[in-house]
């Protein structure tokens, strides 16, 4: 086995040239002479830099983007005072007429793609391949669609059973793990072309996935036995390892052997992770958030992953969407907390984190009037997918292809970043993004990916990762997050009772902690 310690995102789901790229600091990870932990409301210790390779000759450092609108600037709005003072809570509520008729609009997608034999939906509109992420937006929308009523029991149900069974009969990648991408007509594993073979996985994915099940499993526990036997189909021997880090897999193009990839960068690792440790798996490396380093950007310090992408081929990349998620699934709390309330926040790193991200991107508003919600999306043309980022690879406000490529011209208000914000952060500036995209859609089709930031219009491209997280976002402002208490003895439960099986499928240890669960078990 070759295990290696590169890392990437698994899955291939703009500023206008005279716009200047915010750069505020160093990003060279050893050449900082302080990491102390700010927090948004303190004061921001200036970090020094002796040298400085990684941030590219063609980049100047800058206190803002102001010269990009330089009228906005003195006509912001007044609670612009405030950016970075004030932490804001979560949207609370019933929803609205409008927001309803939003939950309808997203779920059209998942009515246009799916495919009754497998139970799979499309990951793009009308192309029959999917990964196990896009997979979990699936599944995060349907159970958004039940919960509000666009869908009922019946339905959710005829879609849940072939689903669930094509997870306990696909072909796994190598005899391991689900394969990263699955033709949705066939079931079959597949490479990026939808051609049958195999790619490898995703420990990123299937840690998203994995969150997704345990939440079916324990809203709708007559579906539990059967997500139960799918997981326990799989060897998990080298996708975490004793220390608790993530792996995931791919094929060396010359030796066809597989390598075992460390997977994940601040942000997705931990919110990944925290999908391994519901099912008992012990994380504790990929759910450290170190090492980190810290950048400045209007006065925000914005936390980023210390490992260099030039070593490690792997973009540090800061977004929305694992943030967003974590807040939306499990309400930033530890895994297995289920009865902190909102604003409790028992991971709080995680939390404190993600407040960040929100307040840098209405400071970027209130400097510049650029409407900003930046998570990696699709495209409707080449190259198809983008890294659109708060900041990567040395620049704040950098948009990068897969290669690492700056594409600018790419930069967009990401519909699933946007309502995502507005579901965690009840604020005047959520408010905005609210409006800006609440009629962005095709009634027949769903909701677009996206709006160009430099004027070039819709991101006129379907997808489940996007339509999935807005009907999530929909039910969180109804429901709070959305995991719920566990408790219970299944086929899961059980197999790891076997210390036979454990060793063999590498399965983690169960503890019964709760007294429901012990009555189960007697």
């Amino acid at each position: 086995m070759n295990f290696s310690y590169l890392a990437n995102r698994s899955f291939v789901p703009g500023l206008g040239a005279a716009i200047l790229l915010v750069l505020t600091g160093c990003a060279q990870s050893n050449e900082l002479k302080s990491t102390k932990i700010y927090r948004v409301d303190g004061d921001v210790e200036k970090l020094a830099c002796n040298n400085c390779p990684f941030v590219a000759k063609t980049a100047r450092p800058i206190l803002s983007e102001r010269t990009a609108n330089d009228k906005f600037s003195s006509d912001r709005p007044q609670w612009c005072s405030t950016t970075g003072k004030v932490t804001y809570g979560p949207r609370r509520g019933e929803l609205t007429e409008q927001e309803m008729k939003m939950a309808r609009v997203a779920w059209k997608y998942f009515q246009n793609n799916f495919n009754p034999s497998t139970g799979l939906v499309n990951a793009v509109n009308a192309y029959p391949s999917t990964t196990l992420w896009d997979t979990a937006s699936y599944l995060a929308g349907m159970v958004a669609a039940r919960e509000l009523g666009v869908i009922d029991k019946d339905e959710m149900d005829q879609r849940l059973h072939p689903l669930i069974r094509t997870f306990n009969n696909m072909a796994l990648f190598r005899d391991e793990m689900p394969n990263k991408v699955y033709n949705t007509k066939t079931g079959a594993k597949v490479n990026y072309s939808n051609k049958k073979g195999e790619i490898g996985y995703s420990a990123l994915d299937i840690g998203r996935l994995m969150i997704w099940f345990a939440i079916i499993k324990e809203r709708y526990p007559e579906h539990a036995t059967g997500i139960d036997n799918a997981l326990l189909k799989w060897n998990w021997c080298n996708i975490v390892n004793e220390e608790g880090t993530l792996f995931g897999a791919a094929i060396n193009r010359e030796t066809k052997e597989t390598r075992y990839l460390q997977e994940g960068r601040l942000g997705y690792e931990e919110y990944a992770a925290k999908g391994f440790q519901l099912w008992g798996f012990d994380t504790t490396l990929a759910s450290k958030p170190e090492p980190y380093d810290i950048l400045p950007i209007y006065g925000i310090p914005i936390a980023y992953d210390a490992r260099d992408p030039r070593k490690l081929k792997a973009h540090n990349y800061v977004v929305n969407e694992s943030y967003v998620l974590d807040a939306v699934e499990l309400g930033w709390d530890f895994a297995n907390d289920f009865t902190s309330g909102d604003g409790e926040y028992t991971d709080q790193t995680t939390a404190e984190f993600g407040h960040r991200v929100y307040a840098v991107q209405e400071a970027r508003y209130c400097d510049t009037g650029i409407l900003t919600a930046r998570t990696e999306h699709q495209l409707d043309k080449a190259p198809y997918f983008v890294y659109d980022t708060i900041y990567t690879d040395g620049y704040a406000w950098n948009t990068i292809t897969e290669s690492g490529k700056n594409v600018p011209e790419f930069s967009a208000v990401a519909l699933k970043g946007a309502l995502g914000m507005w579901a965690v952060w009840d604020s005047p500036y959520t408010d905005l993004l609210f409006d800006a995209i609440a009629g962005l859609y095709d009634p027949e089709k769903g909701f677009y990916e996206g709006i160009y930031e430099n004027g070039d219009g819709l991101i006129k491209t379907f997808t489940a990762n996007n339509n999935g997280i807005m009907l999530e976002a929909l039910l969180y402002k109804v429901q709070g997050k959305l995991i719920r208490k566990g408790a219970g003895r299944g086929p899961w439960e059980k197999a790891l009772e076997d210390p036979f099986r454990r060793a063999k499928q590498c399965l983690p240890v169960f503890e019964c902690t709760t007294d429901e669960c012990r009555n189960r078990s007697s």
